[in-house]
């Protein structure tokens, strides 16, 4: 995953500012979880829209 992805994720969640003041290692378990599953969705919808191309 990219750090712009990664970035962008963590704004939409609401933990980006936890980022930019520990780093990616300051997040709590339950939020990396949340980016991740939040990345799988996004993956999903990237692959319906380009199966209807």
């Amino acid at each position: 995953m990219s750090n712009q992805l990664k970035e962008e994720i963590a704004k939409e969640l609401g933990f980006y500012d936890t980022v930019q003041k520990e780093g990616w290692g300051g997040i709590k378990s339950r939020d990396a979880g949340n980016m991740v599953k939040r990345a799988i969705e996004m993956a999903q919808a990237d692959m319906v829209g380009k199966g209807r191309s």
